[in-house]
Formats: structure tokens, sequence, C-alpha cells
């Protein structure tokens, strides 16, 4: 049958792959991937083997979803991103929203999410929560002023190594030295850390810490 598989890759170990999305990867044919060089080291990984994989990232996007289309009118087809759920701020919802705009079936391979694993080992309160995404490279502390309305809320966001010290000192700035905040970095991978503290606790140990490496999950709590 014809259908869009939407497949959660890991975002760190390997080893967090469902049986379920290794089961899918293997029954298709057609893999669409952010990164054919990444997902080919997955593939390989687990021995799936005589894929043809499709490059599908955010500045192809328009071209190639009528590829994928077409071969959805008589192949399924696997989407994944290079780490985690596809369309989470990763390429993915052009194509989702088309082929739900033509009735063809979507399933979603659930699986790592980076979002849900630093909520929860933030130790932060986890009832209501909102995801920004990437936060704006510039007018930080004007972004932050924009949710002072907003209370209760466990925020979450992806931030750059290069510019995380950056974002905690807007949030310092803005919400001042206690405000409850966690940075979540290398999730899953060997090096993985959670920094944990008031702003400015977390603001010292980053600055304490010299260039930053790996990806980041910011979050806060007012």
């Amino acid at each position: 049958m014809t259908k869009l598989y939407v497949v959660s890759t890991p975002i760190g170990n390997l080893s967090d792959i469902t049986f379920r999305a290794v089961e899918v990867l293997k029954s298709v044919e057609f893999i669409a991937c952010e990164d054919t060089r990444r997902t080919a080291i997955l593939l390989n990984h687990f021995g799936i083997e005589e894929k043809k994989l499709l490059s599908y990232y955010q500045p192809k996007e328009s071209v190639q979803v009528p590829k994928i289309l077409k071969l959805l009118e008589h192949e399924a087809v696997a989407l994944v991103s290079d780490a985690g759920t596809p369309s989470v701020s990763d390429p993915g919802y052009r194509l989702i929203r088309s082929c739900i705009d033509r009735n063809i079936p979507v399933e979603v391979i659930p699986g790592p999410s980076s979002v849900m694993a630093a909520l929860v080992g933030s130790g932060l309160p986890t009832d209501r929560f909102m995801f920004l995404g990437f936060l704006p490279r510039k007018s930080l502390e004007k972004y932050f002023k924009d949710l002072e309305a907003l209370r209760d809320v466990t925020f979450i966001a992806f931030e750059a190594p290069s510019r995380l010290l950056k974002s905690v000192q807007a949030l310092q700035s803005v919400f001042g030295d206690e405000l409850e905040v966690c940075v979540a970095r290398e999730l899953t991978k060997i090096h993985e850390e959670f920094i944990r503290g008031s702003a400015r606790q977390v603001r010292e140990r980053l600055e304490s810490m010299g260039e930053i490496k790996g990806e980041a999950v910011l979050l806060w709590r007012r």
C-alpha cells in the first residue's frame, strides 16, 4: 500500500531506535532523508541494504516534494531527518502537508525526541510546557520579554553551542538571577550533561567551560 512513513531516528545513541522503525526502513525501497550520508551510516549499522536514498532538505523541498509525491502514487516512502522526528525543527512539514492534502496516508513511527528527553531530565515541572524551536539570532532580550505574560510554563528551545552562553545571559537579564534554567547537552551520547540551577549558576558554569560543543536544549521555568 502506498503510504508516507514518518520515521523517528536516534538523536545520539543508535540503540535508541525502535524495532518498528527498523522494520519500516527495511520494508520500503525509497527513503527521503535530510543528509544521505548520515542516513547511510544508520542503515549500515542495522544491516539495511539496497535502499534508494532521496535527498530532502529545506532549500530543496520545493523541488523534491513533487518528485516524492510522484513516487507515492505507486510506492511507500519513508521520511527521516538527521536525528529525532522529522518536521520538528527539521524538514518534513511540506511533504507531510502535501500528502494529507492529496489523501495519501501518513503513518508516524514515534521514537527518540531531544525535546522530551531534555524536559524530563531537566527536573523542571512538566505539567505545562512550550516548545519554541530554535531561538532567534537577533533581539533575544525583546523575544524573551514578549514571553513575560506566560506564567507557570516550562519553555524549551534549541540553541547552537556557540550562542548558548549569550542566550542564558539574556534570560538572566530579562528574568533575573534566580530564574530556573537547565541546559541539556549531547543527549543520549557519551558526554551527555544536564546543567541545572539558577540563571546565574548556569551562566557561571557555561563561562567556566570555555568552548562549548555539542547539540544543546535550553529550558527555563517562570
